[in-house]
């Protein structure tokens, strides 16, 4: 039998732990992942969310440590995506629930999921508020956070939100909390999570944190739809919030190409040069070899950002079409940056480049730098230039 976690006095955790999931629609989850769920022992007991699809029975089997399934009176729908919903048919079978509370849109969604209406559904909006007995569940919709029918759920007589996929991480762990983890860990797959699943909707998180503070919300314990549950650094993480949808960034500046025979690499590692010559930090990345999942954190987290391809058939190597097109999708926001390469006949990549850096709003502080085949001392000398523009440019912002 799998056990519950007790979380506080008459609140647990009986979510299921993916251990080998390593593909998140894209996102490379190379410590697996966890869905969770999460039980609530009042007058009315509720279950906070269900979980993925052919996980059912773990959910049901950590409940059962604690209670019979069928003594669940409410069932809350946070959020509708199937990692979170698709063992919602065989969980609402076992508890038989009186009532389903979830937004409007999620009430659209999961009908048009499931092609059936036939359930206790009961809309909430922000401000209803479910006396479960010596308990209250607070809802605050949180569209685009990052589905249009997602919400979180307070608990003020406990402090604690149940925030659905904000404040996550994609990891997989026995530990339950964030104090039990290594530290350096789990500010890693925050800061991975936030940059490829929450970053695009940034102005809306910014919404949500505004109105965390307008309506006094101050969160001892913060239960996340993944990883762990943050009972110590429940601050910290609000924290990081509050930085990364602002955009704000550290003192630093990513270098990320790809090269056909050396010559574009070579001008990388000039620029770099050129960046640390300014006590700016640099990291140099080749796209090919990297994980564009942790990328996406590294250019997060800075200030600068300058890409690099060889020309290929007038356009970047496909490596760099394909992660550009990948990052554009998750709109990093108020970067300083360049473009570069080397080219044999006519150069286009550092065009198609800098018509990627304008799509994001990127300053630009250079028109490019192109190199006709292998760069000498001049051109390499011009590399370093570059660096030690955009450093500049990093340092004043």
């Amino acid at each position: 039998m799998f056990k519950a976690v007790e979380v506080k006095k008459n609140f647990f955790w009986v979510g299921v732990i993916d251990w080998n999931i390593r593909d998140f629609h894209g996102y490379n989850t190379i410590r697996g992942s966890s869905y969770n769920s999460y039980l609530l022992l009042d007058e009315k007991k509720v279950l906070f969310d269900t979980v993925k699809k052919g996980f059912e029975e773990e959910l049901l089997s950590r409940v059962s440590s604690v209670i019979s399934p069928e003594e669940i009176d409410y069932l809350v729908i946070n959020h509708i995506e199937p990692d979170h919903s698709g063992g919602f048919l065989k969980i609402v079978e076992a508890i038989k629930p009186e009532k389903i509370f979830l937004t409007r849109n999620g009430k659209i969604g999961l009908e048009a999921h499931l092609h059936r209406a036939d359930f206790p559904f009961e809309v909430v909006t922000t401000g209803t508020e479910i006396k479960t007995g010596q308990n209250t569940l607070q809802f605050i919709e949180t569209p685009m956070i990052h589905w249009p029918d997602s919400m979180i759920t307070y608990i003020p007589e406990m402090k604690i939100l149940v925030s659905q996929d904000a404040f996550g991480q994609h990891l997989a762990t026995m530990e339950r909390f964030d104090d039990e983890v290594d530290a350096c860990i789990l500010q890693q797959e925050t800061a991975k999570y936030y940059a490829n699943i929450v970053l695009p909707y940034s102005p809306q998180v910014q919404r949500l944190l505004k109105a965390i503070k307008e309506k006094g919300i101050s969160p001892e314990i913060i239960c996340p739809d993944h990883g762990v549950i943050w009972r110590k650094k429940a601050k910290e993480v609000l924290d990081l919030y509050e930085k990364w949808s602002s955009y704000k960034a550290d003192l630093r500046v990513v270098v990320i190409y790809d090269t056909m025979w050396k010559s574009t690499e070579k001008m990388a590692k000039a620029i770099t040069e050129g960046i640390q010559a300014e006590g700016v930090e640099a990291k140099l990345f080749r796209v090919n070899l990297s994980d564009w999942t942790e990328l996406m954190a590294e250019i997060m987290e800075a200030k600068g950002l300058i890409l690099g391809s060889s020309t290929l058939n007038n356009n970047m190597l496909p490596t760099m079409a394909g992660f550009t097109t990948y990052m554009k999708g998750l709109r990093p926001r108020q970067k300083i940056g360049a473009a570069f390469g080397s080219f044999g006949w006519s150069g286009e990549a550092v065009k198609h480049l800098n018509q990627v850096l304008e799509k994001m709003g990127t300053e630009l502080v250079h028109q490019g730098l192109k190199v006709k085949y292998v760069p000498d001392a001049k051109a390499l000398e011009d590399c370093r230039q570059l660096g030690k523009l955009v450093a500049k440019k990093v340092k004043e912002a």
